[in-house]
């Protein structure tokens, strides 16, 4: 049981549409799970009736109704950054955050989004070749994996995303931090695979997004295939994968992952991750 005598933890989500989201069953379960008594609550605009630009007033009432820190997801994570007194060194360099600390008056942005990528893929793809591999979808959480990719060790990374100047514009800012070279933007998907992995972070796939976000037979059985999609776990890309026997990661790890991150940054407290993991399961299963 909680102990009762210590303050509660508040914290929070803000963002567009997160009535199914499992960030509050996660955080307060591992809170729970270490004797503390923590209070998740979504804040969800689509249920208030409000956009981004009520960021302001709601992170001002955060801050006086003492929240530790919130979470911050679609369309808010560029939205809050003029908002912020500091930035982590990758908040600044993605210019995206999802995680805001309140402290002492103070608002300090981080992201645990590429950190939480990069977990996932070191646990559930950790022997994978990264010579070469194409991600499609470079808005929201797409500029996070392409980061963690890099920092993963990728050699040659492909960018490919509907809106082509959004595409460019992150490979040059890449670049620019990893070295000349190491990202090209495509202005069309390639006739063939000839990668060693593929990574989705478009919405296609998602439960209100049903499809494929490329044509499945260029998939082959060479190729290692991962989603940042976890609505629903197994998406129609990863089933036609695995009908091939590529190896596959779902986004199970990075949902996990980056509220890990996160809970360690509220709390101070260093959170047991295959307890997480292992509560995010359950709550999929549910």
């Amino acid at each position: 049981m909680p102990d009762l005598s210590r303050p509660t933890i508040l914290t929070g989500l803000i963002g567009h549409g997160i009535a199914a989201s499992l960030s509050p069953a996660m955080h307060e379960a591992e809170a729970a799970a270490q004797g503390r008594r923590l209070v998740y609550q979504r804040i969800d605009l689509a249920q208030l009736g409000l956009g981004p630009d009520a960021l302001p007033e709601l992170l001002l009432a955060a801050e006086r109704m003492g929240f530790s820190g919130l979470n911050i997801t679609h369309p808010c994570k560029q939205a809050v950054l003029p908002l912020l007194h500091d930035l982590s060194s990758e908040a600044a360099a993605l210019g995206a955050v999802n995680t805001v600390l309140l402290r002492d008056g103070r608002r300090l942005g981080h992201n645990t989004d590429w950190s939480g990528f990069a977990a996932g893929f070191r646990r559930g793809l950790p022997e994978a070749p990264r010579q070469r591999v194409l991600q499609i979808g470079v808005g929201g959480a797409g500029a996070a994996v392409a980061h963690a990719l890099l920092v993963l060790g990728v050699e040659a990374l492909s960018l490919f995303d509907v809106d082509a100047a959004r595409a460019a514009t992150q490979a040059a800012a890449l670049n620019a931090r990893f070295g000349a070279g190491r990202v090209q933007a495509l202005a069309a998907l390639p006739a063939r695979l000839e990668l060693d992995g593929l990574v989705n972070c478009t919405p296609i796939g998602m439960a209100t997004h049903p499809g494929l976000p490329l044509d499945p037979a260029l998939l082959h059985p060479r190729l290692w295939v991962a989603e940042v999609i976890y609505f629903p776990l197994e998406t129609a890309l990863l089933r036609a994968a695995r009908a091939l026997g590529c190896r596959t990661l779902d986004g199970g790890g990075m949902a996990v992952h980056q509220a890990v991150d996160a809970f360690r940054l509220f709390t101070g407290q260093e959170p047991d991750a295959a307890r997480m993991r292992a509560h995010f399961a359950r709550l999929v299963a549910g």
